[in-house]
């Protein structure tokens, strides 16, 4: 391996990174830079190119009141200007609060097995699969959820505090 092989990684596994914040924090412009255009992406009740892919992301979210994606074992094989990665990852969701309704944690355990170019010295995403590997939904407790927790709460782009100024 090679200093220009650790570069190609590093900036492959930003590609991962920032698609998880992209995704967690609504910020769809975001989420497109991790694409090529005309990169393909298999998301189960998805199969299409990335500009379907991003107001079909949309919906989904709005279903949610709050997700975060842990990426985790990000196995990178370089081949040139291309890659094989495949990602693994943890997906909590919990369900937007409804009268009557029970709130409920979907996690998710996916694997992404993406292929990656370098296209003038950017890697993004050209053809993603989600592999599903198991799915779990829970009640969240009564109780478990405090209203008055101090903590700063998740918030969309662009008023998430990630994106304050420094």
């Amino acid at each position: 391996m090679n200093v220009d092989d650790l570069v190609a990684r590093e900036r492959i596994r930003d590609v991962i990174h920032r698609y998880a914040r992209g995704v967690d924090r609504r910020d769809y412009d975001l989420v497109r830079s991790c694409y090529h255009p005309g990169a393909t992406d298999d998301h189960g009740s998805y199969k299409g190119d990335v500009d379907g892919f991003i107001p079909w992301l949309e919906r989904q979210l709005a279903r949610w009141s709050v997700t975060s994606h842990t990426m985790s074992n990000i196995l990178i094989e370089l081949h040139g200007d291309r890659a094989r990665v495949e990602t693994y990852a943890v997906a909590y969701h919990r369900t937007n609060p409804r009268e009557n309704t029970p709130l409920r944690d979907v996690t998710a355990g996916v694997r992404y097995v993406d292929d990656m170019t370098n296209v003038d010295g950017s890697w993004a995403i050209s053809r993603r699969v989600v592999v599903s590997d198991w799915v779990r939904v829970d009640d969240v407790p009564d109780g478990s959820v405090d209203p008055d927790d101090p903590y700063v709460k998740p918030r969309p782009f662009p008023h998430d505090e990630v994106y304050r100024p420094l």
